[in-house]
């Protein structure tokens, strides 16, 4: 084979590879509203409200004879859908391992999702329940369909590349949700100029995400494609649970790998605690409305794009593992600055909210690459399923407590700083990660800068 052909070979590969790539950021780019629009801004309230519709006389609902209260059904709703994903997820990630069959299983889960959210614009009066059957569907669909993605990551990257492909990933998703949350805002704030009353503003955006996930989830589905499975994969329906016990066991056999989760485990726990309760933290300790907090949530969006990618070319210099314990060290100080933030002053929010995004994104973005280098070949589903029950499936430690602290001291400024315990404990746990060894261990090459 001469030179010449190898070269064109080479670059058609680099071609194709970059093709998969701009598809792939797309995901992000697809899914990502649900995850801003719905859960951080829009569906938390409505649905609380439309609970209370449903209340009785004591402030309570009764879904299956249950005493509920109203103002709890949605926090319940979220955690009914992170038991389901922890149940479903290890399940996807086998399957498709053993298959090398993930595009299907992406296309039914992202699609799925994307009709319980478009299905969200019917709810209304006092469909609670249909509101929280929803929620569970679209966010066990998105965790399940997050593990599929994710694991493209070492297929579509190699190792040089992966700090800055997943950096790049995650701000496609930063900028869609902003993009979206700017019309989104517009429609709220300007409902009666459209002719419509507040809360049919709010389906219309909770809809609208659906729609738009299930629109721009067309492009991975068309430029990603599947491997041939590993040999001996064939019997993929047959594992359930045994491949899910068989996953954990040769987890077990790579403890770095597992010691780099526990940490990341404690951290992002602490990441996606300030994320659901900065609004609470907001309205009820600062007194902000709820155009306040919309505009602070849209700040986040758009700066989390500059850190995902600025991160992202850091640790190129510098090494993903450093750059993401710098994060850690800034999450830390904006909590310490958060505590001291004085009532009813949104200028020093929007401080708050700019320091949140320049961190957020990357943080994430570099821990999603570096995991990828610790999985070994062939087993990407298996283990980022593990992966995303540590982002998705555990994170219920963060606000037990916030709320045990706000409990027992009635003051949520204790309740925020007391969030900084994960990032101190996160950090020490990282910082203990032999990383280049847990790649080694991996089976897989060790980049120049990791």
């Amino acid at each position: 084979m001469g030179t010449d052909t190898v070269r064109e070979r080479a670059a058609d590969g680099a071609a194709e590879r970059r093709r998969e790539q701009r598809g792939w950021y797309f995901y992000d780019w697809a899914c990502s509203v649900y995850s801003t629009s719905v859960l951080t801004v829009f569906l938390g309230p409505y649905l609380t409200s439309v609970a209370k519709a449903a209340a009785d006389a004591d402030g309570f609902v009764h879904p299956l004879g249950i005493p509920l209260r109203a103002g709890s059904f949605f926090a319940y709703s979220v955690s009914a859908s992170v038991i389901l994903s922890i149940f479903v997820m290890p399940l996807a990630g086998a399957a498709a391992d053993r298959s090398g069959r993930k595009k299907p299983l992406l296309a039914l889960s992202a699609y799925l999702g994307a009709a319980a959210t478009a299905g969200m614009f019917f709810l209304d009066g006092d469909r609670y329940l249909l509101g929280g059957l929803l929620l569970i569907v679209a966010n066990a669909s998105l965790a399940v369909s997050m593990v599929l993605y994710n694991s493209y990551l070492p297929q579509i990257a190699p190792p040089e590349e992966r700090d800055a492909v997943s950096s790049r990933g995650w701000a496609f998703g930063y900028a869609a949700g902003s993009l979206v949350l700017v019309a989104n805002l517009v429609l709220y704030t300007a409902h009666d100029s459209f002719g419509v009353s507040e809360a049919m503003a709010v389906r219309i955006c909770l809809a609208s995400a659906g729609i738009w996930w299930g629109a721009f989830t067309l492009i991975p589905l068309k430029r990603l494609r599947d491997r041939r499975a590993p040999s001996g994969s064939a019997d993929r329906f047959a594992p359930g649970w045994r491949q899910l016990a068989a996953t954990v066991r040769d987890m077990r056999r790579q403890p770095l790998t597992l010691a780099f989760l526990l940490a990341y485990l404690v951290y992002n726990d602490g990441i996606q605690t300030v994320i659901s309760q900065a609004s609470v933290y907001g309205s009820e300790e600062l007194g902000l409305d709820q155009s306040t907090l919309i505009v602070a949530v849209l700040l986040v969006q758009l700066l989390a794009v500059a850190g995902a990618l600025g991160m992202g070319r850091l640790a190129r210099t510098y090494g993903a593992k450093r750059i993401i314990l710098g994060s850690l060290v800034a999450w830390t100080l904006t909590l310490a600055a958060g505590y001291f933030l004085p009532a009813g002053a949104p200028g020093w929010f929007f401080v708050l909210a700019a320091g949140i995004g320049l961190v957020l994104g990357g943080s994430q973005a570099l821990s999603r690459s570096l995991f990828s280098h610790l999985v070994p070949p062939g087993k990407e589903a298996e283990y980022f399923s593990a992966y995303e029950m540590s982002d998705r499936g555990m994170s219920w430690l963060g606000p037990l407590l916030f709320g045990l602290t706000y409990q027992l001291t009635g003051s949520y400024r204790d309740a925020i700083i007391s969030l900084v315990a994960f990032f101190v404990l996160g950090f020490v746990l990282l910082a203990r990660v032999p990383v280049r060894q847990a790649v080694r261990d991996a089976g897989n090459p060790v980049p120049a800068r990791i």
